[in-house]
């Protein structure tokens, strides 16, 4: 009850103001928490040389990620609308610039990051099951050029079929989608948070302590190349190494931002995307520095460095639980990206559906189902609202007050029409989707503005309108 009381409609879009400060940020943390904290530190180790330069790394990707997300909040307070990142260059610069950004976030950036997140679970899942393997073709490579090829792997189906269903899921509404974020992100801190207590608790490793803090600064082993020839080995080449070394650290602690794609949805947005964005990126920061601690203390340097796939995580559990390493981390981890990619996909959704609104993008993409979410209806429940005249419903404060007609609240419908007392009409209008007009509504003695559509487009006054542009029809609402 008191959820419902608290959930209304934006004037503008339709979009329902589901998500509190909790499910903000779950949002920020799980979206976040993938499968790079359980990898990436091997890497990291050997671009360092030193456990103390490791520990570095991640206390400076953590500096960053909790300034930028700090800025992101104020713009978000700013401008606490769907679309984050895309609307904050829009605004800041230029439509050339968010046009450039969003183009690049649907080609490359989130879709490339959601694909590389959903082969990672489709690898782990391998664990488990050995059929599942990027080397297990269902469709063998088919040359296209020289260097690239064409194929289809168990692994890779795995993931397209990971895709398919989260993206299902989310179209089904934001409470679904917030429900599956929630209980995966509370679940993956909570396995993280339990490989931080085993290592420290039970994998506490006296030699390996000895070897690692004894000597927190001192490099050695096996060093990684980190540019014409460079090691940690020398100071400007320990100095390029710490910065090469944030590709993967920031790697592991990126996609924070994806809460500013859903601002149309968050509860008193200017409060809690703030708030959350500082929650979240300080919750996972700590977590991040606290897990490399405990790898620190069960692993000698040297064995994290050369761990076999870098899966330093399995092999610091595997120190804890011989033989059961392997398995209990690949659950963890794809339950870890399984969330992630919820996230993902919820968030970034909203940033297209911003990009069509504004003419940017395919036109379908800016329209919302009847679940209030950016998708197209196929099918599903029709609801068809039945109006009266004598009922003044003339702007959106009154959907905003949830004033009803004949017993339906405008604040339910996605496409509401607002109606002058007088106005003439001849049978009900279905407002979800437009269709099955039994009659037409004349706004030949309307004032302007008052018949409101989906995109925000207001009638002419001398005209009937056409519910799918917003022009004058000829005598009767249209259908879509």
């Amino acid at each position: 009850m008191a959820e419902a009381a608290v959930i209304a409609n934006t004037k503008s879009t339709g979009f329902i103001r589901g998500l509190g400060l909790l499910d903000s940020t779950m949002i920020v943390a799980g979206s976040m928490i993938g499968s790079g904290i359980f990898i990436v530190s091997a890497d990291i180790a050997r671009q360092v040389g030193a456990p103390g330069w490791l520990l570095v790394v991640w206390i400076v990707t953590g500096l960053l990620t909790l300034v930028a997300a700090l800025s992101y909040g104020e713009l978000a307070a700013m401008m606490p609308k769907a679309g984050g990142q895309y609307v904050y260059l829009r605004e800041a610069f230029s439509p050339l610039w968010g046009f450039l950004y969003g183009w690049t976030l649907f080609l490359v950036i989130q879709t490339g990051t959601v694909a590389a997140v959903s082969v990672g679970f489709a690898k782990f899942l391998g664990v488990l099951w050995p059929k599942i393997s990027v080397d297990n073709y269902i469709v063998a490579p088919i040359r296209i050029t020289s260097g690239y090829a064409i194929s289809l792997s168990t692994a890779q189906l795995i993931g397209v079929l990971m895709i398919v269903l989260l993206t299902f899921m989310n179209t089904r509404g934001l409470r679904l989608g917030k429900l599956v974020q929630n209980v995966f992100t509370i679940t993956k801190t909570g396995s993280l948070i339990a490989l931080i207590l085993l290592g420290v608790l039970l994998g506490w490793n006296a030699n390996a302590v000895h070897l690692n803090f004894g000597n927190l600064w001192h490099i050695g082993g096996k060093l990684q190349d980190v540019g014409r020839g460079l090691t940690a080995a020398v100071p400007f080449g320990l100095f390029v190494g710490i910065c090469v070394a944030q590709t993967n650290s920031l790697f592991a602690a990126d996609a924070w931002n994806n809460i500013t794609f859903t601002a149309g949805e968050v509860k008193d947005p200017k409060r809690n995307i703030p708030l959350s964005l500082a929650f979240g990126t300080m919750l996972v920061i700590g977590l991040y520095l606290l897990a490399n601690v405990a790898y620190l203390v069960t692993l000698p340097i040297e064995t994290i460095k050369t761990v076999p796939a870098d899966r330093v995580a399995s092999a610091t559990v595997d120190a804890i639980f011989p033989g059961r390493g392997a398995a209990i981390m690949a659950v963890a981890i794809m339950i870890s990206t399984f969330g992630c990619n919820n996230g993902l996909i919820l968030a970034g959704a909203r940033a297209y559906y911003a990009m069509a609104r504004d003419g940017l993008f395919f036109r379908k993409s800016g329209e919302l189902n009847h679940k209030h979410v950016p998708a197209c209806d196929f099918g599903g429940p029709d609801f068809l609202y039945p109006y009266d005249p004598g009922n003044l419903c003339a702007s959106p404060e009154a959907t905003r007050r949830e004033s009803s007609i004949q017993g339906f609240r405008l604040s339910d419908c996605p496409r509401s029409l607002y109606y002058r007392r007088g106005g003439n009409h001849a049978g009900p209008v279905h407002l979800s989707t437009g269709t099955d007009v039994a009659g037409f509504v004349d706004c030949r003695n309307w004032d302007p503005g008052l018949f409101h559509l989906a995109q925000g487009r207001h009638a002419d006054a001398r005209g009937r309108i056409d519910l799918r542009s917003g022009r004058r029809s000829q005598g009767r609402i249209l259908k879509q």
